[in-house]
């Protein structure tokens, strides 16, 4: 079972949606959180150790995550998704890309 978690900048739109959309397989755990102080979900330490597998939507979060975080990441594989901050939560074009982007690096 691989901890597959997804990162954006609020928690609010981008990765909540992205964990909504891959809770339903059996293979993964998945959580969200947002790099942002004020996210609905901040990232923590915990959450980095945690995670098998880091999914950022902007490479912004990734050099946050790389500079904040970096004790924690320790070999978790952190992968930039390049989807901009332009959708509403469950967005069906948002879906549709997490859907393309993301399964290959699932297994």
């Amino acid at each position: 079972m691989k901890n597959v978690l997804f990162v954006c900048s609020q928690n609010r739109l981008r990765s909540p949606t992205a964990e909504q959309v891959f809770s339903k397989r059996r293979d993964i755990e998945v959580a969200s959180a947002g790099t942002n102080h004020d996210a609905d979900t901040p990232l923590t330490h915990e959450l980095v150790a945690w995670a098998d597998i880091i999914f950022v939507m902007e490479t912004a979060h990734r050099a946050k995550l790389q500079k904040k975080y970096k004790a924690s990441l320790k070999t978790a594989r952190v992968i930039c998704l390049d989807i901009p901050d332009d959708y509403e939560f469950m967005d069906p074009e948002l879906v549709r890309l997490l859907e393309a982007k993301v399964p290959r690096y699932l297994g």
